[in-house]
């Protein structure tokens, strides 16, 4: 897999310029790139401060092995959704891990992503790109070389790539769609727990008003931020904790963990430039309640 670029005018000083300007990559990838002999100006390796001449060809060969040695491989059936030569897009289901941890260090995700990469002889990182907790299940991305996992991490920022939730919450709404905007931070004394703190970071939720049942609310949720339990804390911030969620809400006798499932997410090809959209059927503990 590479990356090719024709110039055609003259207004980039030397190949740094045009590798920033036209592919945005990183000054950190770039010099993996030059250490790895990746960047060709006409056919031939070169350094970055190279001057450029109009026609010049550039190509830039962003796969190279890597070592994943930091994560265990471990047999998991994984749902895969979508896979190409730049992503691995899977199902996650709840009560799985994205990543090891001190206590669990064999039994996550990541794990069985890096058993299916040498399974497929693909030597490379494990690069998640967006994050789900634990017990939320539903599309998670892992990016297959470290530009896309820029170009999507971009993206995100930008608000290019969308992330959709279903989630089921305590009590009916007065307002059947709205917009949350309120900063979250880390809770004094906790390592896992937020809350919303006007000292903390901008934190955007949208929320539509779905279905109604048992003094419960469907929602369909649009996430413009994506902050550590950002859902969770609004939700509960407001009243309308999710069900199952211990930590900011109840117990319930409905589900044995917090009802959130990222069952849609649309984003840009980093490489074909093509708009992609991905869905996936809620799990049988959400559709149980809801139906």
């Amino acid at each position: 897999m590479h990356l090719c670029y024709h110039i055609v005018n003259n207004k980039y000083q030397n190949l740094k310029h045009v590798l920033k300007e036209e592919f945005c990559i990183s000054d950190r990838l770039l010099l993996k790139l030059k250490n790895n002999n990746k960047i060709f100006l006409n056919n031939n390796t070169t350094y970055l401060n190279h001057k450029v001449n109009l026609e010049d060809i550039i190509d830039v060969f962003i796969d190279f092995e890597e070592d994943n040695s930091n994560i265990v491989p471990t047999k998991i059936n994984l749902n895969i959704v979508y896979e190409d030569d730049c992503m691995l897009i899977l199902n996650k289901p709840p009560n799985l891990a994205i990543h090891p941890c001190m206590d669990n260090f064999e039994n996550s995700l990541s794990n069985g992503v890096r058993y299916y990469f040498d399974s497929i002889n693909l030597k490379k990182k494990i690069r998640p790109v967006n994050r789900l907790d634990k017990n939320t299940s539903g599309l998670v991305i892992f990016a297959k070389n470290e530009y896309i996992q820029e170009c999507l991490v971009r993206q995100m920022k930008s608000n290019v790539f969308k992330k959709y939730y279903i989630a089921i919450v305590e009590g009916i709404f007065n307002e059947k769609s709205g917009i949350i905007n309120l900063p979250i931070a880390r809770e004094e004394n906790s390592i896992i727990k937020r809350c919303v703190n006007n000292l903390g970071d901008i934190a955007i939720t949208n929320y539509t008003v779905i279905k109604e049942k048992n003094n419960m609310s469907i929602l369909n949720i649009e996430l413009k931020t994506g902050r550590t339990h950002q859902i969770r804390v609004h939700m509960s911030y407001i009243g309308h904790p999710l069900i199952g969620d211990t930590l900011y809400g109840n117990s319930s006798i409905f589900i044995n963990r917090q009802a959130l499932h990222a069952y849609k997410i649309s984003f840009i090809h980093p490489i074909t430039k093509l708009p992609l959209n991905f869905e996936t059927p809620l799990p049988y503990d959400l559709s149980n309640i809801i139906y």
